[in-house]
């Protein structure tokens, strides 16, 4: 099957061709192969060649154009994808916040770009990462059908994207499938996330910084994430339907920072207020995806942090 991936080289990306690819799959990728204007150069030029290493036998082809360019008409043209995967993103609340027009061209804009293409080029399946952040605030056990009402301008376009998608459904019987995952995380990240910033912080013997000691995360390795997007895109049962795919447990911010210096031996912990800017979140229900994908992740996360810091220790980057 031919299969574009928008974002193939991040950290989800990357994983999803490589599934992808192993199973026989025609993949192509579209990825700028920004930094988003905050990682440093030489840190998103070391992931980046590790990511490509990872899928070295890939033979697809790596297109760096902007998605909200006319540039993407030429590789529909060429590739004739029938699944269409949208990771391409800007990835979290801060970047957006960095940099609100330039994430509004890439969240709104591009996503229209490729809704119209999939529609124009007959994509056969649409199928859209959005985030857990569209919920704002809440407890565990939320569902799919829950009330959205997303805090701050990242889940909130995140929100509108997939109201666009599912007018494009209505409109034109383009069929979708939207993925909400939550706090992914895992080996070849960048170092600005909370769990690389923890290990790394650790690593370093420094202060471990947690905004809100009651704060929790539904923590999620990237295999399970990737794993689940992957069986969602290929399956009959998820025309036109939402899914959380996460690890389904939450951890406070405390406890993963008291996990970070467990493992590393080292580091300290200091607690602030809670950030503001960001949604009490809890545990994700995912009933939906065990039911219609037999979605069922298996890396829990103190497995999870062993496994990434074990990749943190021998990277030549990131353990200097």
């Amino acid at each position: 099957m031919n299969i574009l991936v928008t974002g193939g080289l991040g950290l989800i990306g990357h994983n999803v061709v490589k599934r992808l690819q192993d199973q026989g799959h025609n993949v192509s990728i579209i990825d700028t192969k920004t930094n988003y204007g905050i990682i440093p150069k030489e840190e998103i030029d070391y992931l980046l060649y590790h990511r490509m290493k990872k899928i070295d036998e890939y033979k697809g082809f790596v297109y760096t154009k902007d998605i909200s360019s006319n540039d993407i008409d030429g590789i529909f043209q060429i590739e004739e994808p029938e699944i269409v995967i949208h990771l391409a993103s800007f990835p979290r609340q801060k970047v957006v916040n960095a940099n609100p027009a330039l994430g509004s061209r890439t969240m709104s804009e591009g996503l229209l770009n490729l809704l119209e293409h999939s529609n124009k080029y007959e994509v056969r399946k649409f199928i859209y990462i959005s985030s857990s952040m569209v919920y704002g605030d809440f407890t565990d056990d939320v569902t799919e059908d829950a009330i959205c009402n997303p805090q701050g301008q990242y889940g909130i376009m995140k929100l509108a994207g997939e109201w666009l998608v599912r007018d494009y459904s209505r409109r034109t019987n383009l069929v979708h499938t939207i993925i909400r995952p939550s706090a992914v995380y895992g080996p070849l990240d960048v170092e600005d996330r909370v769990i690389s910033k923890f290990l790394l912080t650790a690593m370093r013997g420094e202060i471990l910084k947690v905004n809100g000691i009651n704060e929790t995360l539904d923590f999620t390795y990237v295999d399970d994430a990737a794993d689940g997007i992957v069986a969602a895109a290929l399956s009959d049962n998820t025309e036109n339907k939402t899914y959380n795919i996460t690890k389904s447990h939450s951890v406070t911010l405390h406890e993963a920072a008291q996990m970070a210096i467990k493992l590393v031996g080292k580091g300290s912990i200091e607690v602030r207020e809670k950030d503001i800017n960001f949604p009490s979140r809890g545990r994700l229900n995912i009933d939906a995806a065990r039911k219609d994908f037999d979605f069922n992740p298996k890396v829990d996360v103190a497995e999870g942090f062993q496994i990434y810091y074990d990749w943190l220790k021998g990277s030549s980057y990131f353990n200097k």
